[in-house]
């Protein structure tokens, strides 16, 4: 079996690196096949799949610099037919890329949001008269290096190496600790192929909306899993695009879906909340999986 795998694209962007990581994890494990689809942004790609044009997408969900990525929340929110396979972290490594002779020469610097927040305090210290433009991608910028000499992009030495383009600076990220989780992301329920195995999953997502905005709304959902001894990984609030104040709640619990006191907790927190969604049920694979 082939599957085709969507990412946020050009190619050389982290999200195409750690498919590229999971796509090599999957054909040691299954033996499966697969190909890189890339789109130009996170939420295309996980539409593709949501529409059938894909079978998975690899997306960043959290960087332990800047959190969450807002966009993927948002969208696993609204396509109620994507669920999590698998979680895996990458480490993130910036590095300013350029044909500019020197960084005295530098006037425009293009990157993601994320990677431009990741890397405020250099930018601050070695570039600070410099224009700073958001981008789709790290890499959506680096076709147009060559021609433009005074313009850099902040994305990994990968895509440096993709696109035979100079390296000015690297490690530029004001964090050496810096990772990106990311989630993989099928539509429905995992085929056999998309999961590790049927062993028991080490985490659950979810999200879900409050009937209404009253003291200790959030205190009764908390307490629940309080209670029963699970243990909450990530909160985060967004808004419900529907009126000021109004928040969904994404949750990371350290636990599996089908256990009881998951299911007695799931069971007591739909009389608390408005809508419930369960995003998936999922292991994390750590970077020494993919060795």
């Amino acid at each position: 079996m082939t599957l085709s795998i969507a990412h946020l694209g050009p190619p050389g962007t982290y999200a195409e690196q750690a498919a590229v990581l999971y796509v090599n994890w999957l054909t040691k494990s299954t033996g499966d096949e697969a190909t890189l689809s890339p789109y130009p942004t996170i939420s295309q790609s996980l539409h593709a799949v949501a529409d059938g044009q894909a079978h998975l997408a690899v997306v960043p969900v959290e960087n332990s610099i800047e959190g969450s990525v807002t966009t993927t929340l948002d969208a696993l929110w609204q396509l109620d037919s994507l669920r999590i396979q698998l979680a895996l972290v990458l480490p993130i490594v910036h590095t300013l890329i350029s044909c500019a002779s020197g960084l005295d020469k530098i006037e425009t610097v293009y990157s993601h949001p994320q990677a431009l927040a990741q890397c405020q305090g250099w930018l601050e210290r070695f570039l600070p008269t410099v224009q700073i433009v958001p981008s789709n991608s790290t890499t959506e910028a680096l076709q147009r290096l060559e021609q433009e000499t005074t313009t850099a992009a902040i994305a990994s030495s990968r895509a440096a190496q993709l696109y035979n383009l100079p390296i000015l600076a690297t490690g530029i990220n004001d964090y050496p600790e810096n990772c990106t989780r990311f989630w993989v992301v099928s539509q429905g329920e995992a085929d056999a192929g998309y999961q590790t195995s049927k062993v028991p999953t080490s985490h659950t997502s979810l999200a879900f909306s409050m009937p209404a905005n009253t003291p200790g709304a959030l205190v009764k959902p908390l307490q629940i899993f309080a209670q029963l001894g699970i243990n909450l990984s990530r909160i985060e609030s967004r808004p419900t695009k529907r009126s000021l104040g109004e928040y969904l709640f994404f949750m990371d619990l350290e636990a599996d879906v089908k256990e009881s006191q998951m299911q007695s907790a799931l069971a007591e927190l739909t009389i608390h909340t408005e809508i419930l969604k369960i995003l998936g049920a999922y292991n994390v694979l750590p970077i020494g999986a993919f060795t």
